[in-house]
């Protein structure tokens, strides 16, 4: 069975195969929820998925279970109540490491078919989880069916590939044949077996449970792992819906569904124990630094694979399209409330202003301009509401508060509240932009998460990238940007991000931005500052989470 959908599916594999070879533009998994793609009546039937998941139990069967929990508060204050199975993280690693012998034996063609069906029975529900990944984390829906549904699969589908090809480098058997003269030649016969290093954890964020998880869940899957998912407590739903879909697949094609479980701990020692397990060899994080670092330094017997919190920055020297510029600038700084790893959180000015189509601008004036170009964008309140969605956590509110009270610079922008006339219990809040010296390095040169954004003065353009250079060494940064009309500054600070090992986006003013990251094309992270210590995805991702096993005999 698992080698026939390798045939069903292996033009998928082939498009993702060619796609990361070549860093096109290419998927294979519609990012707008048309009817013309999934359905006349995908959209209704996904919502009523979604909504049969609240106020009750979601059965999983899996080893261990002690009862039920799970407290996810959604930031549109509509009620959840979805209650999830409390299960032994022993008896889920001990059930892994069991199931791990079949995954094994139906090899890595076996296993990457097996995969591919999974993503494309996820696909098939990305309404259903659309709407659970917007309603726990507070994305707008067209970002949640985007990121949280399609583009995620991308990410799923892409580390497959990436997995499939670095273990089809290793032929099955060979005969080894060393001539010996007038003697007879040495014979042996050498068999290759590919396999897994153990169980793999995935520890999911709040702000994106799926495009964050499925990179490692499936680099893990595709490899021979068992995977054990810790989703974020208040974005359980999503990782729970992807699993028991995961488990369903595994079950059909004849593989025990314990290969992937689920661990919902309310206590981070659960997470703690499970993570420095010896059984588990592979981490996949994404989260604070203090966390993050922990499982870095604990979690000796397993590669960890960390994203953690970082100061992206934007280094602006000049422009020949201002208000493109600004606009775009204007929605970085908006989408998802600055609630993304990515979004831009240092914007570094010369003192003595910059060069533009529309003339010298100051300091001051592009401080005026970009906080002008923030409430242009979000002047109507259903785009407003479309584009910030909602506080993910009371935290991140309480730092725009403390940011709203001038405590960490001028107040160029004050952050407001708006009211969501769907949602009237969600806490949306637009931008606020700070205006702070270089000098004020304590103000931003640490990751202060949410739509809080400072405009940095810096002496002149070359203060600017060197400044730039120091915070991506220092804090790390996951992307950078520029804007100048001179191929000097260009190359500058092209080679300023290759020391700093950091993605670079240069004048960008159209529909694309600093804050996205493109499956198949953009390597998110390099795995080469303090942001991130690994990429998703390249062959470093995948490579070290299996292992060659070889026998000889002679002939």
């Amino acid at each position: 069975m698992s080698h026939l959908l390798f045939d069903k599916h292996r033009a998928t594999l082939d498009g993702a195969l060619h796609a990361i070879a070549t860093r096109g533009y290419w998927s294979p998994y519609s990012e707008m929820p048309s009817p013309k793609v999934y359905g006349e009546t995908a959209a209704a039937d996904g919502k009523q998925a979604f909504e049969a998941h609240l106020g009750r139990n979601f059965e999983l069967d899996q080893p261990g279970q002690s009862g039920w929990g799970g407290k996810e508060a959604s930031p549109y204050g509509v009620a959840l109540d979805v209650r999830y199975p409390l299960c032994d993280h022993e008896a889920l690693i001990a059930a892994g490491l069991a199931a791990m012998k079949g995954w094994q034996a139906v090899g890595a063609a076996g296993r990457t078919g097996i995969c591919l069906e999974m993503l494309e029975r996820l696909n098939r529900q990305s309404f259903e989880i659309g709407h659970a990944v917007m309603m726990t984390t507070g994305q707008g829906w067209m970002m949640a069916f985007q990121a949280g549904a399609a583009h995620a699969q991308d990410r799923g589908l892409e580390a497959v590939a990436y997995a499939w090809r670095e273990q089809s480098f290793v032929p099955a058997e060979t005969v080894w044949e060393k001539p010996q003269g007038k003697n007879p030649a040495l014979v042996m016969k050498k068999q290759f077996e590919l396999v897994g290093r153990g169980v793999g954890l995935v520890v999911g964020c709040g702000t994106f449970p799926t495009w964050n998880t499925y990179p490692g869940l499936f680099a893990a899957l595709a490899t021979g792992n068992a995977v054990i998912v810790k989703p974020h407590s208040n974005a359980i739903l999503p990782a729970a819906i992807t699993v028991r879909t995961l488990r369903a697949v595994l079950a059909e094609n004849g593989i025990d569904p314990n290969l992937v479980t689920l661990c919902v701990a309310e206590q981070r020692s659960v997470t703690q124990a499970l993570a420095t397990h010896p059984a588990v060899k592979s981490v996949d994080f994404t989260g604070s630094n203090v966390f993050g670092q922990w499982l870095i330094d604990n979690c000796k017997q397993a590669q960890v694979y960390a994203e953690l919190a970082g100061v992206n920055n934007i280094v602006i020297d000049s422009t020949d399209a201002y208000k493109a510029m600004l606009g775009n600038l204007a929605f970085t700084l908006s989408l998802y409330s600055g609630q993304m790893c990515t979004t831009s959180q240092a914007i570094i000015v010369p003192a003595g202003g910059i060069e533009t189509d529309e003339g010298h601008k100051s300091y001051d004036e592009v401080c005026a301009d970009l906080a002008k170009a923030v409430e242009r964008l979000l002047g109507k309140p259903e785009v407003a509401c479309a584009v910030l969605g909602a506080m993910q956590s009371t935290a991140t509110a309480e730092r725009v508060e403390q940011a709203n009270g001038a405590s960490l610079g001028r107040v160029v922008l004050a952050s407001r509240k708006l009211e969501n006339p769907e949602f009237p219990g969600a806490d949306v809040r637009t931008p606020v932009l700070l205006a702070v010296d270089a000098a004020d390095e304590a103000c931003y040169m640490e990751e202060r998460f949410g739509p809080i954004s400072f405009i940095v003065k810096a002496a002149d353009t070359a203060a600017a990238i060197a400044l730039s250079e120091r915070i991506v060494s220092t804090h790390g940064a996951l992307t950078v940007g520029l804007y100048s009309s001179s191929q000097d500054v260009i190359d500058a600070m092209t080679e300023a991000t290759w020391r700093g090992k950091v993605a670079l986006s240069i004048n960008l003013t159209g529909g694309v931005f600093v804050n996205q990251s493109s499956a198949f094309s953009d390597y998110h992270g390099t795995g080469g500052n303090p942001a991130a210590n690994a990429s998703y995805a390249d062959s470093a991702f995948v490579a070290n989470r299996f292992r060659v096993v070889q026998r000889r005999y002679h002939v």
